[in-house]
């Protein structure tokens, strides 16, 4: 590879060993390997010189190479463990490529289990990040219900508030409050280096509707995501 700079590159982080849904990243979802809608998004919204896979399984980096992903190099043992964070896998990328005189001032990590992400959200998220200088900007959804209110449960089945002060008070009064949605973080590449961090104080949120994500951990999890994309494909007709 020559010499780049001012370069933006996509990681879509996708290891083998899932344990809670086995082979995960390359599951069936409504008729195509779920790997395939995060390096979809990634190409259609023309932000990156370069959307890459980083898998420690060949049969997964087949597939990703098959729907128009590149896969230079396999991930490390160390980064493929089960303890291994998504911040040490795109550090060891970025510093892969830079052992390739390759450099990028952005990078996105996708995750290979997004098939609800928009390109219009990684477009809004890109321009809040240049636009204000950011470290970082994460999709966010905000809590369905005040957690202000939330209940503790003993041994015994009691319950008790964690804020009983906030007891009586008018939901509409309670401040709202969000969650990261696990969908993807859009970064500035010479801080994520430097602080290794995938969100600081200097990030912020893109905020989105419940039909745009959904966290997939268990099979039920799954048929939710599967019914909000078809719901999306036929409302959109």
């Amino acid at each position: 590879m020559t010499a780049v700079l001012e370069k933006s590159i996509c990681i879509i982080t996708a290891r083998g060993g899932s344990k809670r849904i086995p082979r995960k990243n390359i599951k069936n979802f409504c008729g195509r390997p779920i790997i395939s809608y995060s390096i979809d998004v990634a190409n259609q919204c023309k932000l990156f010189d370069e959307v890459m896979v980083s898998t420690d399984d060949e049969e997964i980096a087949n597939i990703a190479k098959s729907y128009g992903a590149n896969v230079p190099f396999l991930r490390s043992k160390e980064t493929s463990d089960d303890f291994s964070g998504s911040a040490e896998v795109i550090f060891e990328v970025l510093q892969e490529y830079k052992k390739q005189n390759c450099n990028f001032q952005y990078a996105c990590c996708i995750y290979p289990t997004a098939p609800l992400l928009r390109v219009e959200t990684l477009l809004e998220s890109w321009e809040l990040l240049k636009k204000h200088d950011l470290d970082s900007v994460l999709p966010i959804l905000r809590f369905g219900f005040p957690i202000q209110r939330a209940l503790r449960m003993e041994a015994n089945s009691i319950v008790s508030m964690f804020q009983p002060e906030n007891r009586t008070k008018r939901s509409q009064d309670l401040e709202p409050t969000f969650h990261d949605a696990g969908q993807f973080y859009f970064l500035q590449v010479e801080r994520f280096l430097k602080n290794k961090k995938l969100w600081s104080d200097k990030s912020a949120g893109i905020v989105l509707n419940d039909l745009d994500a959904q966290d997939i951990d268990t099979e039920e999890d799954w048929n939710i995501a599967e019914f909000k994309y078809e719901y999306r494909r036929i409302a959109k007709k």
